[in-house]
Order: structure tokens, then sequence, then C-alpha cells
């Protein structure tokens, strides 16, 4: 079994594993988190390939610590997705559950590991030594069209941390982000701050999104959305921004 999300570290794992064997299944948890855009991917991208998929409800927003956003919030998240699977892998009598981990992850704040490893959760990309690169450029000599893909995280990481996540909140940000994909922004972030709405794009966007046309209708999509300010960080995208704040030694 394959925990799916979409991107392009786990449909490659999910890629190579059904070239290798037939009876792959891929298994992606669905939240309030995840914007339907990426679960529709998902589909297309298992429809495509025969391969069994899995969409199971996932009730994240349930779990007791989650909702209240702490700097572990990732290990309640992939708690309850790990569960899912393991739950999942054991009616199908499968016992080795695979992930997109690789070795960049493994610098970065990410509680989430924890979790995977208190659940037995194997590493492909991590044991043969690949990172975010070395996935890229071998899932585009495969001809996968994911090679390029934006890099993505679940709508909650766009919550500074003690922030209360709510569905409302995540439908906030969510609706945001989907107008600037439309718009042509490949790599966006819309991070939350109680009414201020606070968005990262590639440095080489900033002069298109401040353009009156598009920066309009993002005015207007952020004010409809419920953000009473729209603003837009200069350091332009970075992932984990929100960990920047941080100080060493949190985990």
């Amino acid at each position: 079994m394959v925990a799916f999300s979409g991107g392009v570290d786990s449909a490659f794992v999910l890629h190579v594993a059904a070239e290798m064997r037939s009876d792959v299944v891929a298994l992606t948890a669905v939240s309030p988190t995840l914007p339907d855009a990426e679960r529709e991917a998902c589909i297309a991208f298992t429809k495509a390939r025969s391969i069994a998929h899995r969409l199971v409800p996932s009730r994240e927003m349930e779990v007791d610590g989650f909702a209240g956003n702490p700097i572990n919030r990732c290990w309640f998240c992939k708690t309850e997705l790990y569960s899912i699977a393991r739950a999942e892998a054991r009616l199908l009598g499968i016992e080795a559950i695979a992930d997109g981990v690789n070795v960049d992850d493994l610098g970065d704040h990410r509680p989430g590991l924890l979790a995977a490893e208190e659940h037995a959760i194997v590493h492909p990309l991590v044991e043969a030594g690949m990172s975010k690169a070395d996935i890229r450029g071998a899932a585009r000599d495969l001809g996968l069209e994911e090679w390029n893909k934006p890099a993505f995280a679940c709508l909650s990481s766009r919550f500074p941390y003690g922030t209360a996540i709510t569905e409302e909140r995540l439908h906030m940000v969510g609706s945001v982000e989907s107008l600037l994909r439309e718009l042509g922004f490949r790599q966006v972030r819309v991070r939350y701050h109680d009414d201020v709405c606070r968005i990262e794009v590639l440095p080489s966007d900033l002069p298109r999104l401040v353009g009156e046309d598009v920066r309009g209708r993002v005015v207007a999509e952020a004010r409809a959305a419920g953000f009473r300010y729209t603003t837009l960080d200069l350091q332009g995208y970075r992932m984990g921004s929100l960990n920047e704040g941080l100080e060493d030694g949190d985990e």
C-alpha cells in the first residue's frame, strides 16, 4: 500500500511500485485539509494506470489536539492517516505501507516522521538515498506529468502554530489559493493571520500579482472569503515559512 497524496514523491513511488507488481493499492485520506483539485488529481492518476485506489474519510479535525494547531500538529495528522492506512491494509491482507518521504524531508521540522515510525511506515525514497531533485529527474525520465508539479502541503500548514484550525478557515485559505492557481500562479501559499491574508508566490511572479487586474481579483476573492486585509510577502514563497518562528530546540 502506498499513502498517496498526489504530489511528485508519492506519485513516483506509486508508479514504480505498480510497474513492479500488480497488487499495489493506493490510499488517499480525504478531509477538509485536502482541496478538491488534489483529490481529483489523485483519482485521475490511479485511474490512468488501473491502480486500485481507496479514498477513505479522515476525521483529523476531530482528533484531540489537532485543531489547536500545536507545533507537533503534523504528528496528529499523520497518526490519523497511518492509522487509517494500517486498518485498510489489514482488511486487504497487506503488510507493507510506503510513503513518499525523501532525504530532503529529514532535515525539516516534520513531526509526522515520528508517526510514521510508530506505525512502521517504510520510506523507499530514503532507503534509495533520493532527494527531491533526484525524484523529479527520475519522474521526468519516466514521463510522469507530475515531475514538475509544485510542492504542496495540506491546508492546515497555512496557519501559525497556536492558531485554531476550523473548516471555515480552511475554506478561506483554500478559496484564495484556488483563484491564484486559476490565474496561472503555480507555486502559491496563502497564510492565515486572523483577518489578514498573507500571500506567497515565487519572487518572479511578484510583478504580475500586483498588476491592477490580477490584484483586484485576488483582493475581491480574499474579501469574499472573509479576510479584511490582503498582503503580499515580499520574500516570496519558501517551504515551511511558518516554521521560521520556531526557536531552536522546539519539536
